[in-house]
């Protein structure tokens, strides 16, 4: 489980000394400045969000230089704690985020669906492709692949798996039994919804599952513990790892290679809603626009390595650069629909993680 942080992110004496103004962002409509004026007077934002710290910073920090004397709160947490601790909070009439955003896609599009998401048009709507919208309720704001992440100094070029069917074949080999890891379905929202995908999408998933059973697959909650064994050999491949943290992992550490599969790529994208109660909605929906906007795309791309979702920004953290790189027709972006929580109903739960348990052999 990642550990929960907490960035708090202000104006600074001098912006507020000098009385700087934040400015109608060039393209807005002018009433725009009513919503800069309430947040202005709400003062504060509080984000819960399951993208690490690290990757946040510099968006929090550019936010605030843009609209300064707004304090921005991001609290840091894994999927499945977002959700629950959210969920909670509303339920006891407390204090909880203004806004929400997340990787599990399917959890969101649940408390989106579910009445909990303010609707309000963002101004950069037009900007997005029509998937990645549902209802002006939920966006989303990334385009990242689900990778295969590797031990270049243990796995022969040659092995190194470039499809799914590839991947089966190559983790069946006894050299592969106990060295192989992917997320904990029951514990990782994200891992359980890129599974669930990998269900709809792979007309292969039971010999998927079988060959995870084959490999006894050692199951962890969190990317960089997956990442951290495979690095250091206690594990050889991962699956269906979140491919923005493994390319900014890869950068720096020789031993992580990554793939991303040629015969599909799934696509997440974190997904962003405005909390419907609110305590500081006009904070909330600068957020929103500002994330979705070109200056903070480009951020995303070129800073946090997220993979900007808007087809006008360039850098390598791209949805351009990874269509070119894997082809238009093998990109499976998986869109922000309420058909995601398919497996997300009691009943279809219960029997996926039963299928999961009793062929994958889950340890």
């Amino acid at each position: 489980m990642k550990l929960k942080t907490t960035i708090a992110a202000c104006a600074t004496l001098m912006l507020i000394a000098t009385g700087a103004l934040a400015q109608v962002p060039a393209g807005y409509p002018a009433d725009y400045q009513k919503i800069i004026d309430g947040a202005k007077k709400e003062k504060k934002l509080v984000v819960y969000g399951a993208t690490d710290s690290k990757a946040t910073q510099p968006l929090v920090k550019d936010f605030s230089a843009l609209y300064p004397g707004i304090s921005v709160e991001y609290n840091d947490m894994n999927s499945t704690e977002v959700y629950n601790r959210f969920i909670s909070e509303v339920a006891a009439g407390g204090t909880t985020a203004d806004a929400v955003w997340s990787s599990a896609m399917d959890l969101q599009m649940r408390l989106a669906s579910e009445g909990y998401a303010l609707k309000y048009k963002s101004v950069e709507s037009a900007k997005l492709p029509a998937w990645s919208i549902w209802e002006d309720q939920a966006y989303g704001t990334t385009f990242e692949p689900a990778a295969i992440v590797y031990n270049k100094r243990l796995l022969d070029p040659k092995e190194v798996p470039q499809t799914h069917a590839d991947f089966v074949k190559l983790i069946q080999q006894p050299k592969f039994k106990d060295k192989v890891t992917t997320y904990d379905i029951e514990k990782s929202g994200v891992g359980f919804m890129l599974m669930a995908q990998d269900a709809r999408v792979n007309p292969k998933f039971t010999e998927l599952l079988g060959a995870f059973g084959a490999a006894k697959v050692r199951v962890q909650s969190s990317t960089g513990t997956m990442m951290e064994r495979i690095s250091s050999g206690e594990n050889l491949i991962g699956y269906n790892v979140v491919g923005s943290y493994a390319l900014v992992r890869a950068k720096t550490d020789p031993s992580i290679g990554v793939v991303m599969p040629k015969d599909y790529t799934l696509v997440l994208s974190r997904v962003l809603f405005i909390n419907k109660g609110a305590k500081n909605p006009n904070a909330a929906k600068l957020w929103l626009d500002y994330m979705l906007s070109h200056r903070a795309q480009n951020i995303i791309a070129n800073e946090s390595k997220l993979f900007a979702i808007r087809e006008d920004v360039t850098g390598e953290a791209t949805s351009a650069e990874l269509i070119r790189q894997v082809g238009k027709d093998n990109v499976k972006p998986v869109p922000v629909h309420p058909s995601l929580m398919e497996y997300l109903a009691p009943a279809k739960r219960m029997a996926f993680l039963k299928q999961w348990k009793d062929t994958a052999g889950k340890k």
